[in-house]
Formats: structure tokens, C-alpha cells, sequence
């Protein structure tokens, strides 16, 4: 239900840029998956034309891996320095070999691991927390040269209010958790179009 809820929000938001098809989401799931499947059987992924005119724009995006319902890596670009295909083969092999919170996936471990993808709007400044929408925005809280970035559905998840996701996007970047009050801490929020294999994948073939 949570997931559900914040697919939705996160659709009505997303619609002031981009939107991608169904199509689009499933390819680049199954994308993701054959990256990983093929690095982690030690093969080298294939050069694939672009899906669509869509996924050749550049984009920030993250890749997430859970297993049994816990997080088992994730990585990704917060701004659009690559097209979106690339960006999601690069964020899915570094989500699934690369976290350093986690050992690499094992070629075992693949068939339990679901996938998620969020696509990031550009990032927008903000003055107070007040602007912030529980359930559509994501933070990105940067002070000196400590930097943290929690995505919208962790707030959903964990029922944070404003101030809490604000102090944990504070841990998150190795501040104190009032940090985000300082002159000279800056907090930026972005919408995120989130999709995952559970619902769209389900029913097929992996």
C-alpha cells in the first residue's frame, strides 16, 4: 500500500517532465537485470541501441536491490550527467557489486533480488522545510564538503515528518542532525518517477 501511494504521488508530480511509457519502465528493469546477471557470471554487457528518444536524454537516477523485503544496494546519479539507459546499466552493476554496505551479489542470489528504479527530476533549492511534500520530494542536504541524499519513498517508509527526513538526510551526510539549520548548510528537494519489478515484472520471464 505504501508503495502503491507513493507511485501515484510521485506519477501526478513526475508529470512536469518527462513521464515514461510502461514499455520504457520494463525495458529498463529488464535491463537492469540482465546487467547484473551478466556481470555476475562474469561476462561483459553488449553496446544496445537506444530504446527510445527518451531514454537517450540524460537523467539522475538510482537503482535499488532488495532481498526478503531489506535493502541490498543501491547507487545512482543524483543529476543527469549520462543518458538514462547508460545511466541505469552503470547504477545497476554499482548498486549490485559496487556498495560498499554490502558484499557483492552472487550469481545465486539474483533470482531473489528486486529491482527498483527511480528517475530524478532536476534538483530545486529551497529556504524552508516547510516546501517540503512528504511522499513527492526527495533532499539532498549538502554542507561543505559532506553531502547526503535520502530518496522520497525512505520518508514514506520509515512515516518520517519534515524535520525527521531533514535530520536523517543530515546523518546521511555525516552532519549532526540539526545541521540543516546552519547558514551555510543548503537543502535541495527533486520529485522522482519510481518503478520496480513488483507489479510490472511479475508476470514475466526473468
Amino acid at each position: 500500500m505504501i508503495l502503491m501511494r507513493l507511485l501515484a504521488i510521485s506519477r501526478r508530480f513526475f508529470i512536469k517532465f518527462n513521464m515514461l511509457s510502461t514499455k520504457e519502465k520494463k525495458f529498463l528493469l529488464s535491463l537492469a537485470r540482465r546487467t547484473i546477471k551478466i556481470i555476475a557470471e562474469q561476462k561483459t554487457p553488449a553496446n544496445e541501441d537506444f530504446y527510445s528518444e527518451l531514454l537517450a536524454k540524460k537523467s539522475g537516477v538510482f537503482v535499488t536491490l532488495h532481498k526478503a523485503g531489506n535493502l541490498r544496494g543501491c547507487i545512482g546519479y543524483v543529476e543527469g550527467t549520462r543518458p538514462l539507459q547508460e545511466a541505469v546499466i552503470e547504477m545497476a552493476a554499482a548498486a549490485a557489486f559496487e556498495d560498499p554496505r554490502f558484499p557483492s551479489i552472487t550469481t545465486v542470489e539474483i533470482p531473489q533480488i528486486q529491482i527498483e528504479i527511480s528517475v530524478l527530476s532536476p534538483l530545486k533549492l529551497i529556504n524552508s522545510i516547510e516546501d517540503i511534500e512528504i511522499g513527492v520530494h526527495g533532499l539532498l542536504i549538502e554542507k561543505g564538503f559532506n553531502k547526503g541524499l535520502l530518496l522520497p519513498q525512505v520518508a514514506v517508509e520509515n512515516k518520517w515528518d519534515r524535520r525527521k527526513f531533514v535530520e536523517f538526510t543530515c546523518l546521511k551526510a555525516g552532519l549532526l542532525k540539526n545541521d540543516w539549520q546552519k547558514k551555510d548548510t543548503t537543502i535541495q528537494t527533486f520529485s522522482a518517477e519510481i518503478f520496480s519489478e513488483k507489479g510490472l515484472l511479475d508476470k514475466m520471464s526473468r
